[in-house]
């Protein structure tokens, strides 16, 4: 072997080395992996909403293993918080993953399973359902929580001019709800004329949104603004009006800009929806593919990634139509 020849096997030994001893220090960088086994773990499809996760999550999969032969996902989906935890443990201990996306079904129940795995040396992407101990995650991809509850209320507010009576209905228990919660009512506070008659969880689901809508409408006789948080609370909420035949409410506002809604308030075929928020879950098949090229490469994801919001209205509601998706 020539001296130019070991000089050049010295040096790539030594920055090997060199590597390796920054990676076990804590340094800024690994070294990518040959394999990763990524597990996604997601709520089943219960509602339009989910249907749409499991839709996209699934389209990942199929993209991203194309792409990338050394890239294994396997999706689990959990119609509960008790059975995702066990597919959890089962992700970790059975399949082997090294990496995690998780859209935890709650927030409080999930946050312990989720921080086991992690212990373990699982890399952790939580997508929109935050946890309650933010430790417990490497990373957090969500839609814009804060927009989706601030947008209509500032809407309501200036159509109304500040003066109206609301019900409410928000989802599960979790994070997000709360954020959204909050932003609307923060919104409101400035508004004394406007009146929170009352709010109670329909957990994103079309026919327990009917049925809180019914005891609203039995309950309030003055009703000028629903405010449903989600587009199939919000179809529950109209079945429930047209059932009553109530003519005081004056608008239902859902959330999340489906393809249903968004259709509706381009034709204006129903008199009670005139806007929405968007807020798509494509969100999921975006998590999966930065986590999957991240770990690939050995790369970390910014600790906050949030996708932006924005109300959809007649004048742009086709910019949010996709007749396609499944959502």
């Amino acid at each position: 072997m020539s001296e130019v020849a070991r000089y050049t096997r010295r040096v790539v030994l030594g920055a090997g080395l060199a590597m390796a001893a920054t990676v076990a220090l804590g340094g800024g960088f690994a070294l990518a992996a040959e394999t990763v086994k990524l597990g996604v773990s997601i709520p089943a499809a219960t509602h339009g909403f989910t249907g749409g996760i499991v839709w996209w999550a699934n389209q990942a999969k199929a993209e991203l293993e194309k792409a990338h032969p050394n890239l294994k996902i396997t999706v689990k989906t959990a119609s509960g918080a008790p059975q995702q935890a066990n597919q959890l443990q089962d992700l970790v201990t059975v399949t082997g993953i090294d990496s995690l996306v998780i859209f935890p079904f709650e927030s409080a129940a999930l946050t312990q399973p989720v921080m086991q795995a992690k212990k373990k040396g699982v890399y952790v992407t939580v997508v929109d359902r935050g946890l309650t101990d933010t430790s417990a995650q490497d990373a957090y991809i969500a839609g814009d929580n804060t927009a989706f509850g601030r947008i209509p209320a500032e809407y309501i507010a200036k159509k109304y001019n500040g003066k109206a009576n609301i019900v409410a209905l928000r989802g599960i228990p979790t994070t997000l709800d709360n954020e959204r919660w909050e932003a609307f009512t923060g919104v409101l506070k400035q508004y004394p004329d406007i009146k929170i008659l009352d709010a109670k969880y329909a957990n994103w689901n079309r026919d327990d949104a009917f049925k809180v809508t019914q005891d609203f409408l039995t309950r309030f006789k003055d009703i000028d603004v629903i405010w449903a948080a989600d587009d199939d609370m919000a179809f529950g909420v109209l079945k429930a009006i047209e059932q009553a035949k109530r003519t005081d409410i004056k608008e239902v506002f859902g959330g999340a800009g489906s393809k249903t809604m968004v259709k509706t308030i381009m034709d204006g075929s129903n008199p009670l929806i005139h806007a929405d928020v968007s807020y798509s879950p494509k969100f999921i098949y975006d998590a999966i593919k930065m986590t999957a090229e991240a770990r690939l490469k050995g790369d970390k994801l910014p600790a906050t990634y949030i996708i932006p919001s924005s109300l959809i209205t007649k004048e742009n509601a086709k910019e949010f139509y996709f007749p396609d998706s499944p959502y």
